[in-house]
């Protein structure tokens, strides 16, 4: 019993979590791409100003580089006036500057730099100004040919180093916030991915219990279908019972009531009180007899079995027009074919219970009737111009609704649909494969 329980319980509450994690997963995905562009944007913000700050500072130390090259240029130049020792004040002036410019870029550079870049810049920094002081040294002392020597051998080969090591600091800034941004993009795409998948998942869990729905609503629709045609042949075996009860027992106690009564009658004096009212009570008992066998006939048509379902409409469509005060326009078309039993039994119903609600409901006092054969199917179309149905009443009838479990226990289709002027159409129409009895 359990589980049978399971296996229908309803999908509901697995759906709607797989609607809570879909929408989880996008919620979360579009907050986690908003914080990463506003920690993006901050970044670069950030970026920004501080790669702005180290640029000025690396323009400072590369001015400054330059001028210490242009200055050992003219220091080269044996034709200057001046002395190297002239130069002095403004290599001091140099140096401070550049010591400036130096710390704050690398106060700015962080982690843009490793520690062995730092340890190698600070060093070549310091051999370049013990290299100047040696150089200005050999100056003091007279020796201008050694210490231009000394220019032209170190201290230019130092400035290059210093502009190579300035180059590699702007190169390694640029290639940081390239990898900053690769970083956040290759996190999202991870997120993004893994959204995905979730919304897949989910999606194939959803797929999943619709198919299982469907899969069970098929079940149940069989299960109906089976329950319905096994109530209508419960009901026509009921029906059929209850008419030849009808036709054999009452039908014929009536008949010899009526009989009895005809040769008592016969037996008492001509003209007396008895006679009339034998002759009473036989005619009660004979409109009682006719009243039976069509009240038979209605519930089950023994004409059906005996003579088919086209010469039981001969007979019934005149009776009812009669029974109810419809004026009947019966028509039939095309080239005729036996109806098996059970198919007739059912295509009956349908007229019966169409023309009952043109008498109940139409308010019409006319309704045409067609019996249409042909090479592939056979329809039977009831039509009134009266007032029309209400769609919803119309839903929630049981006559109508058994009307559409016959057409479907035949392989037919029903149709019932408003006319334009007025009035309602009821189209039965059945394949001749599913009604004809030579091919059954």
């Amino acid at each position: 019993m359990q589980n049978a329980a399971s296996s229908q319980r309803s999908p509901t509450n697995g759906l709607l979590l797989g609607l809570v994690i879909t929408l989880a997963a996008v919620l979360a995905y579009a907050s986690y791409i908003t914080i990463q562009l506003a920690g993006l944007r901050k970044l670069q913000s950030e970026m920004v100003d501080r790669n702005r700050k180290d640029s000025l500072q690396l323009l400072r130390v590369q001015n400054d580089l330059n001028s210490i090259a242009l200055a050992m240029r003219d220091m080269l130049d044996t034709t200057e006036p001046y002395p190297l020792t002239a130069w002095t004040a403004q290599f001091e002036r140099i140096h401070q500057d550049l010591d400036t410019g130096l710390k704050l870029e690398e106060s700015l550079a962080g982690a843009n730099r490793t520690p062995e870049q730092r340890l190698f810049l600070s060093q070549a920094v310091a051999q370049f100004w013990d290299a100047v002081n040696r150089m200005f040294g050999l100056a003091q002392n007279g020796k201008d040919a050694e210490a231009r020597e000394q220019i032209r051998l170190s201290l230019s080969t130092a400035v290059s180093r210093l502009l190579v090591g300035n180059n590699e600091g702007e190169e390694q800034a640029a290639a940081r916030i390239a990898q900053i941004y690769d970083g956040v993009q290759r996190q999202l795409y991870i997120f993004l991915a893994a959204t995905l998948i979730a919304i897949v998942l989910t999606s194939l869990y959803l797929i999943r219990s619709n198919r299982q729905i469907f899969a069970r609503m098929a079940e149940l629709s069989e299960q109906r279908s089976d329950l319905a045609q096994k109530l209508i042949s419960t009901q026509e075996s009921a029906l059929r019972h209850i008419s030849r009860e009808l036709h054999d027992e009452f039908g014929q106690v009536l008949t010899a009531i009526g009989s009895m009564l005809g040769r008592a009658g016969k037996h008492a004096p001509e003209g007396s009180p008895l006679r009339e009212d034998l002759k009473e009570v036989q005619e009660i008992a004979q409109s009682t007899l006719n009243n039976i066998r069509t009240l038979s006939q209605a519930l089950h048509p023994v004409l059906l079995d005996e003579a088919g379902l086209e010469s039981t409409l001969d007979w019934y469509i005149p009776t009812v027009g009669r029974q109810t005060g419809l004026a009947l326009h019966y028509e039939k078309t095309g080239m005729s074919f036996p109806v098996e039993t059970s198919a007739g039994v059912h295509i009956y119903r349908v007229l019966q219970e169409a023309l009952n609600n043109v008498s109940r409901h139409s308010g019409a006092s006319d309704a045409w009737i067609w019996l249409r054969f042909s090479p592939d199917s056979l329809e039977l179309e009831v039509e009134d111009r009266g007032k029309g149905f209400v769609p919803e009443k119309m839903q929630r009838g049981i006559g109508l609704v058994a009307m559409r479990e016959r057409a479907e226990l035949i392989g037919g289709t029903l149709a019932i649909s408003p006319r334009p002027q007025g009035g309602t159409k009821v189209r039965l129409q059945i394949p001749r494969i599913k009604v004809d009895a030579n091919g059954a």
